[in-house]
């Protein structure tokens, strides 16, 4: 073994979503960072559906964006469509998706990696974590080098002992194409971490040529949509997607094959997620739906690939190519790749602080799919903190804790900390209590601030936000000054755009002289801010209620188990997840308010 003659600040294992953000904004702050991966080609990878956003994980995208990472960028660069989900419904639920091009991408995240200060990258098989005395050290690969740093980010995704099903077929494997990861797993297990297993899918891809889109419905993008707040990313050639749906001779060629999908034989041992479930699970679930929607989801604007949005499958090949010539349009489809299911290792979640460190190994901090999450934007999301947290440990700073009534990036981590996981992590805006504070179209001016002040953005970019405050602040009090006749009436224009048959661009219409046309972003902003500002004021008030609780701290060491007239339930609960402060004690499941007033008692008694 040899000994690398540099040591770094930040190591970064993994150069998936996860490992792309941390490694990124770690060195973004300065500090000396090492993104290490098995195989330079596929940085930024993705693996299965090349999309980004979508309900709530759109929102996560433009936090990190806001953040100073690189994800909205990078597909506001390389994306091939664009839409706006929910639209016609309340701003709170409105998410951004892209459809990406999937090799475009990850050209571009690896590139833009490669011209970061302070960021080196190398290819090396992450196999044993040096520990000692609690600390982490650095990390040894396969090829025989030991890497030293002062933290180390352990961004793994489904490569920990990743094990691929095509119906009675596995084999080792971190995805389709790719080796697993063997060493990680038991370095974890033998520093103390408890590990579980986890399952995922991906469906089969297509040859777009094969493809009978005369019986699809066509599905275009909407212009305007962008998950970056700075300058608009140079697009690539937009394109269509398809919709098209399952028959009953797909769902009787599914039953009739249960018995040799590893799925329902008991092969798979790890627990897939419910909300994304496997074709077998949804026509087994849902027996008396004659029909599923299918999306056909071009894979780029150079490659013929399809992928086939909604039959994540492990029954074996030939049962999945008479499934898919069983639906519409694609009786004739030519299939370029199988779907497969793919178990993996995480580390069981309440074995993290909210800085994404661990527990047990000071310095060495978890992101992504190791802590039990699913999606690119989760892992994505948690790799920006990590990064942050890494960097703010080594310059000897606070580290970066997000309120849930701040970020959904809050949201997920307080979540993750709190809950056991029976089944992958996947964000949704109903995991929002504060959803309505916590906007798509609002991350800048929550979050630039922090990113500024943590070094993570130019100050170009933050004076950027602070003129767009100042804009929307102004013309609100412009709008509540200026008063017009309507109806026989005299009201104030703040208050007509209230109304529910008015909206801002309604109103530059009918008063162009009166009210300033400040671009789509700012007016849709200043419609929100009037027409929810009720709503918005009561969620303020309840958030800061609930902070309240979350500045009571609770030391490390303080013992439960001393704590008289507390159930035991609760001292089983609090001693395992070890709650840093009151408010996270609250939201773990099956803890009671009598609960919480016997901890707060013992508190004040010292």
């Amino acid at each position: 073994m040899w000994k690398y003659p540099e040591e770094y600040d930040v190591l970064v294992i993994g150069a998936g979503h996860a490992g792309c953000e941390a490694a990124h904004a770690a060195a973004r702050m300065g500090a000396r960072t090492l993104l290490l991966t098995m195989n330079l080609d596929t940085i930024g990878k993705m693996s299965c559906n090349p999309s980004i956003g979508g309900t709530a994980k759109g929102h996560i995208v433009r936090e990190i964006d806001a953040l100073g990472g690189l994800m909205g960028k990078v597909t506001d660069r390389r994306g091939i469509q664009f839409r706006m989900l929910n639209a016609s419904k309340g701003p709170a639920v409105r998410s951004p998706r892209a459809q990406a091009d999937k090799t475009a991408y990850a050209a571009e995240m690896k590139y833009r990696l490669e011209r970061t200060p302070n960021l080196e990258i190398q290819q090396g098989t992450s196999e044993h974590l040096v520990i000692q005395e609690g600390r982490i050290l650095g990390v040894i690969t396969l090829e025989g080098i030991e890497y030293g740093a002062k933290t180390v980010i352990l961004s793994s995704g489904t490569f920990m002992r990743g094990l691929l099903h095509i119906g009675p077929t596995h084999f080792s494997g971190g995805r389709g194409g790719d080796k697993a990861a063997t060493g990680l797993s038991p370095s974890l297990e033998a520093a103390g971490f408890r590990l579980g297993r986890l399952k995922t899918g991906t469906p089969p891809r297509i040859h777009r040529r094969s493809i009978e889109f005369s019986k699809c419905e066509e599905q275009p993008g909407d212009a305007g949509v962008f998950f970056s707040y700075d300058e608009p990313e140079e697009r690539m050639a937009q394109i269509s997607c398809y919709i098209t749906h399952t028959t009953t001779q797909t769902h009787e060629i599914i039953r009739s094959s249960l018995h040799r999908s590893p799925l329902y034989s008991g092969l798979i041992k790890g627990v897939g997620p419910r909300y994304c479930p496997s074709i077998e699970d949804k026509v087994v679930r849902f027996e008396g739906k004659d029909r599923h929607q299918i999306f056909l989801e071009p894979e780029g604007l150079q490659t013929e690939e399809v992928y086939v949005n909604g039959v994540s499958s492990s029954l074996p090949y030939d049962v999945q190519l008479n499934m898919i010539r069983s639906i519409v349009g694609l009786e004739k489809a030519e299939v370029m790749r199988p779907a497969y299911a793919i178990e993996y290792d995480y580390v069981l979640s309440d074995q993290i602080h909210a800085s994404l460190e661990t527990k047990q190994v000071e310095g060495l901090f978890l992101a992504g799919q190791v802590n039990g999450t699913t999606g690119y934007e989760e892992a994505a999301g948690q790799g920006i903190l990590a990064g942050i947290n890494a960097a703010c440990k080594v310059l000897g700073k606070e580290p970066l804790i997000l309120k849930r009534s701040c970020a959904y990036l809050g949201v997920m981590i307080d979540d993750l900390i709190r809950f056991e996981l029976a089944e992958p992590y996947r964000m949704f805006t109903s995991r929002a209590e504060h959803r309505l504070l916590l906007r798509q179209d609002n991350a800048d001016l929550r979050l630039r601030q922090t990113a500024y002040e943590l070094g993570l953005i130019t100050r170009k970019q933050y004076d950027r936000t602070t003129h767009k405050q100042e804009a929307i602040t102004k013309q609100i009090e412009r709008l509540g000054k200026i008063y017009k006749s309507i109806d026989g009436k005299s009201v104030s224009l703040a208050s007509l755009i209230c109304r529910p048959d008015w909206d801002y661009e309604k109103a530059l219409s009918a008063f162009p002289d009166q009210i300033a046309d400040l671009g789509f972003d700012i007016n849709g902003q200043i419609e929100m801010v009037l027409k929810y500002a009720g709503y918005v004021e009561r969620q303020k008030k309840e958030a800061a209620k609930l902070e309240r609780l979350d500045e009571i701290k609770i030391p490390k060491s303080f013992d439960y188990n001393k704590v008289v007239g507390l159930r035991t339930e609760a001292k089983q609960k609090f001693s395992r997840l070890a709650p840093e402060n009151l408010g996270q004690a609250s939201r773990i499941s099956g803890i009671s308010p009598s609960d919480l007033s016997i901890i707060l008692i013992a508190l004040n008694k010292g």
